[in-house]
């Protein structure tokens, strides 16, 4: 069974280009389905039956997970079990009468105008420091101008820049290449990154990297996020902050200006649009707040 479940691990990393933090989130999930099953001394994927996989979900139900978490789960073993049957290892699917758990959509975390003002500003102030506090003043206004994930930022390279026709390319989930407008401000502080500071933070290493460390390395998501979080609190922001919430905040103030959903959905790189129609829900939360203060509302 391990192997088996190996052999689907390695599909969705060579085939489906799923990224590291999926591709774990997947192991973990099934290796604990497994986990459970060896317990019930199933002896084979073929013995599992649609009550293991719903006791199996109800169990983790029951360690108060909530219905997006239990839905995630679900998917995993889903997946398997198509693939399993595809290579004709199982003659069923016990997942096929198993429903996934409803989840509501939560609106995502985002920051205000004045709060990502604030948070820039501390990032110029930082700049003032030194070639790391150029770095991050062009690592945040890039951040912010784009929506790019963190994963994304961090492995920008040099040649990922076209600066004079004013975008970027980038390679999202499942390996897709999209371009991504940068907007003047973003442009400026990666000329002046790339003109004072990057250099600098080289150290004689060759290395392609857009965004380096003080040892001349790569920037790490971790790093980076350490960096934000830095920042935020610099800027007196008390709000859970991560490159996620920027990300939101990106898609959030082009919906909340008008900005069509399709437009977003490109810039985003999401591959269903459904996924971009949240910012329509914060779009509507936002409206509503505006008309709550209305003098007979």
């Amino acid at each position: 069974m391990e192997t088996a479940l190996q052999r689907y691990l390695d599909h969705l990393k060579v085939e489906k280009g799923l990224s590291k933090n999926t591709l774990e989130a997947y192991g973990t999930d099934l290796h604990a389905f497994l986990g459970f099953l060896r317990v019930r001394k199933r002896g084979s994927w073929s013995e599992v039956l649609p009550q293991d996989v719903l006791e199996h979900v109800m169990k983790l139900s029951d360690r108060s997970l909530k219905a997006r978490s239990l839905a995630r789960h679900l998917v995993a073993i889903r997946g398997l079990y198509k693939f399993l049957m595809k290579e004709g290892d199982v003659a069923k699917n016990p997942t096929a009468l198993v429903e996934l758990p409803k989840a509501g959509r939560k609106l995502p975390n985002f920051l205000t105008l004045d709060e990502v003002d604030r948070l820039l500003s501390a990032a110029h102030a930082r700049a003032q420091e030194g070639p790391e506090g150029v770095r991050n003043d062009a690592m945040l206004e890039l951040l912010y101008a784009t929506g790019l994930r963190a994963s994304e930022l961090v492995n920008l390279t040099v040649d990922d820049l076209h600066m004079d026709r004013g975008f970027l390319k980038t390679m999202g989930k499942g390996k897709k290449e999209r371009i991504v407008p940068m907007g003047k401000s973003a442009i400026q502080s990666l000329q002046f990154y790339l003109a004072t500071s990057r250099e600098t933070l080289r150290k004689g290493r060759s290395t392609q990297a857009l965004f380096l460390t003080r040892l001349g390395k790569g920037m790490t998501r971790q790093m980076f996020w350490k960096l934000l979080k830095d920042l935020a609190r610099r800027a007196g922001i008390r709000k859970d902050i991560s490159p996620h919430v920027l990300r939101h905040s990106f898609a959030t103030h082009l919906v909340q200006r008008g900005a069509d959903l399709r437009s977003v959905q490109a810039m985003l790189g999401h591959s269903d649009i459904s996924t971009t129609q949240i910012y329509t829900h914060l779009n509507l939360s936002h409206l509503k707040s505006v008309a709550s203060k209305h003098p007979r509302a």
